[in-house]
C-alpha cells in the first residue's frame, strides 16, 4: 500500500472513531470535562492551556499555546486527558484527516492521570483476544520526532524499561516515556 493510501485509510478510521466517542463523553459539564483534562499535565502548562472538547468545541480559552483534551479525541468514549504542543495537534489534525504529518522539532504531548489500555503495535486493533501487545499506560509523556532514525535504538516493548517506541510500523508511531514503573502482569 502506498504511504499516501496508508494516511488516508488511517485518517478515515480515526474519524469514525472520533465521531463514534464523543456521544459518551458529552455528557460530562464543561467544568467537569476541563477538571479532568487538568489532571493531563502540571499546573504550569494547565493554567493557561487552551481546553477542547472532543468534538473540537472550546471549553475554555487559553493564552500559552497548549491544548488540553477531556479524553483521546482518537479512541471511542475515552476519558483519559491529553494535553498537547503545538506539534502534537498538528499530528492529530493529520491523523484525523488522513493527511501526512512531518516535524522539524520535537513534539510534547502529556498524559499524567494514564492512558486507555491499547495495542502497542496496532492503532485500529479493538479486541485483546486477538493478540499483539496490550498496555495500559500510567502517567507518561509522549514525543514525537522528526525522523524515526532519531529513536532507532529504542525498544518497541513497553515493559522494557524506560522509553519505548508506540505503533512503529504506522504512520502513528511516536515514543511513550513512562513517569511509573509498568507491571507486565496487569
Amino acid at each position: 500500500m502506498c504511504k499516501t493510501s496508508q494516511f488516508a485509510m488511517t485518517g478515515a478510521l480515526l474519524g469514525a472513531i472520533v465521531a463514534l466517542g464523543t456521544s459518551a463523553a458529552n455528557a460530562d459539564t464543561a467544568a467537569e470535562k476541563i477538571a479532568r483534562a487538568e489532571t493531563a499535565a502540571p499546573t504550569n502548562i494547565t493554567e493557561e492551556a487552551t481546553f477542547l472538547d472532543l468534538d473540537g468545541t472550546v471549553l475554555r480559552e487559553g493564552t500559552n499555546g497548549w491544548v488540553c483534551f477531556p479524553g483521546v479525541p482518537l479512541i471511542p468514549d475515552d476519558t483519559n486527558p491529553m494535553c498537547n504542543d503545538a506539534v502534537w495537534m498538528k499530528w492529530m489534525k493529520a491523523m484525523s484527516s488522513g493527511g501526512e504529518f512531518s516535524t522539524d522539532v520535537i513534539g510534547v504531548s502529556y498524559m499524567l492521570a494514564g492512558d486507555a489500555m491499547v495495542n502497542n503495535d496496532d492503532p485500529m486493533a479493538t479486541d485483546q483476544n486477538d493478540g499483539g501487545m496490550w498496555i495500559e499506560e500510567g502517567p507518561h509523556l509522549m514525543l514525537l520526532f522528526p525522523t524515526k532514525e532519531m529513536v532507532a535504538n529504542l525498544p518497541h516493548d513497553p515493559y522494557a524499561g524506560g522509553p519505548y517506541v508506540m505503533w512503529g510500523d504506522t504512520p502513528l508511531w511516536h515514543v511513550m516515556a513512562p513517569i511509573e514503573a509498568q507491571d507486565p502482569a496487569q
